[in-house]
């Protein structure tokens, strides 16, 4: 059965999108990673629009795109990750 796409994701790049037997699957633009699967074909190209917005611009700094997603730029050094809650954690053995 053809799925029918809404008219706000006609132009998808179908050649992007793959059907299986699980469902869709949609392709990265450099083509090396594929995602899914999803229920619909909508779901799936709802899904690779979206990660192509989010995609990185050239020319941004690594901090630039940590702080886009969320990733503190203070490392805890007990545990070399980075720090809860955006916020150092106090050392109490002093």
């Amino acid at each position: 059965m053809r799925q029918v796409i809404p008219q706000t994701h006609a132009d998808y790049d179908e050649t992007r999108i793959i059907e299986r037997p699980d469902g869709f699957y949609w392709t990265t633009k450099d083509g090396e990673r594929e995602l899914g699967p999803f229920a619909t074909l909508v779901e799936a190209v709802e899904e690779m629009e979206s990660s192509d917005d989010e995609a990185f611009t050239p020319g941004e700094s690594l901090a630039e795109a940590e702080d886009e997603i969320g990733i503190a730029d203070w490392i805890d050094p007990d545990t070399h990750e980075p720090a809860e809650e955006g916020r150092a954690r106090i050392d109490d053995s002093h």
